[in-house]
Formats: C-alpha cells, sequence, structure tokens
C-alpha cells in the first residue's frame, strides 16, 4: 500500500460451530508506532456481526495510511505494517467501549 492511496483487504471469519454466533472484532496495528498513520475509511470493526453455523464470511476493510507516514523520520526503517483483528463473542448486554484519546 502507497501511503496516501486507499486499499481494500478483506478478512475471512468463520464459524466452525453448529450454533450461530455474534461477535464484535477489534483490530490492531503493528509496529504500534504506524499505528497514528493508519485510517480506517470503512470497517467491519466494532458492529457486531452474526455468523451462522458453518458459515464463512469476508469482511471488507477500506483504508488508507497517512502520507505523513512517508515523513516521519521513525517510520523510515519500517517496510512492513500489519493489521489483525481479533473476533469476541459478544456477550448479552454487555459492551466494548470504544477506543479514543482522553
Amino acid at each position: 500500500v502507497v501511503p496516501g492511496e486507499t486499499a481494500l483487504a478483506f478478512y475471512k471469519a468463520k464459524n466452525p460451530t453448529d450454533k450461530p454466533i455474534i461477535g464484535i472484532s477489534t483490530y490492531n496495528v503493528v509496529p504500534f508506532e504506524a499505528g497514528q498513520y493508519f485510517n480506517k475509511i470503512q470497517c467491519f470493526c466494532f458492529e457486531e456481526q452474526r455468523l451462522n453455523p458453518q458459515e464463512e464470511v469476508d469482511m471488507p476493510v477500506f483504508f488508507y495510511i497517512d502520507p505523513e507516514f512517508a515523513e516521519d523520520p521513525k517510520m523510515a526503517k519500517v517496510d512492513l505494517i500489519t493489521l489483525s483483528y481479533t473476533f469476541f463473542e459478544a456477550k448479552e448486554g454487555q459492551h466494548l467501549p470504544l477506543p479514543g484519546y482522553q
């Protein structure tokens, strides 16, 4: 991905059980310092997703890397950014807090 250009990636999720599952995905960017340059335009994360028994789905994320990434001397040796997701089963009545800076 070239900084400043948008990109579309798909993550595959599968429910291998015989019961429907509702969950929420959170994301992580490595190296951590590059996370400030990662910008999601549209993402499935932080929204409940229902997967039926044995269902497999592709979940899209539309994003870009801020062009300032290329100008940051701390990022000079970073040539790989890894975006990963963790799917958590949602518990009834429990909500994940949205990330933010306070």
